[in-house]
């Protein structure tokens, strides 16, 4: 297998024109490459300007997850370092998490950032909102968001002993606007309350309703936090 480390985007789009299937940290298709056979070729991001940023309201698709520090919201932070073990954190990258995991432990956080995904084709760059990337899975170029006033996120393991931790997170935007995201199993919904929206009873009869009794006890304990009750 060639693997092809394109440094711009130019030669990025060339790479997937040319059939390279886009790999990150490989922490999810590695097993599967052993198995079926690897590709003639992969392209990396590691060493696209625009896929490893850090900060500023951007992070980028080829960041690792250990590398996600406090130049991001602390929401997004918590979410990164709740991913996996050290080792893996080492290696996975943000876009395979969100683009190219059935997990998606950083979708909560991002999506109470109220973040847009930047992604890449072989056609150029655009703009999707992160519905888009769950249901068609694109490379992950950056992620985009405005900085929140406050933020909190939960991990917590199944007290049934199932393998998938559920996961709540919460956001004040400057607006007033307060975001809310859960994951139980694999589903994830959320949804928003305040500057004249509806409140969280609200949220829990329509975008929620399909919460648990215990997220839902999780996320008025967040939206409490965050309020500053």
């Amino acid at each position: 297998m060639q693997l092809r480390l394109p440094t711009s985007v130019s030669e990025a789009r060339e790479c997937l024109a040319e059939g390279a299937i886009p790999v990150g940290g490989a922490t999810l298709v590695w097993a599967a490459w052993q198995r079926d056979g690897f590709p003639e070729q992969a392209v990396s991001l590691r060493k696209v300007p625009e896929a490893t940023v850090v900060g500023g309201g951007v992070l980028g698709g080829a960041v690792l997850l250990g590398q996600v520090d406090e130049r991001v919201p602390r929401v997004l932070r918590q979410a990164a370092k709740g991913v996996g073990t050290g080792a893996v954190r080492r290696a996975a990258t943000v876009g395979g998490n969100i683009a190219g995991s059935s997990l998606r432990d950083l979708l909560p956080a991002a999506m109470v950032l109220d973040a847009r995904a930047d992604v890449l084709t072989a056609d150029g760059v655009y703009e999707v909102e992160l519905a888009e990337v769950v249901a068609k899975s694109p490379v992950l170029l950056a992620l985009r968001w405005r900085e929140p006033v406050a933020g909190a996120y939960t991990k917590v393991p199944d007290p049934a002993g199932g393998e998938v931790p559920s996961i709540v997170a919460a956001a004040l935007d400057t607006e007033g606007v307060l975001r809310v995201a859960v994951r139980e199993g694999y589903a994830v919904s959320g949804g928003s309350m305040g500057a004249d929206g509806g409140e969280l009873e609200e949220l829990f009869a329509g975008e929620l309703s399909g919460v648990s009794e215990a997220g839902r006890e999780l996320v008025r304990e967040q939206v409490s936090s965050v309020r500053g009750e």
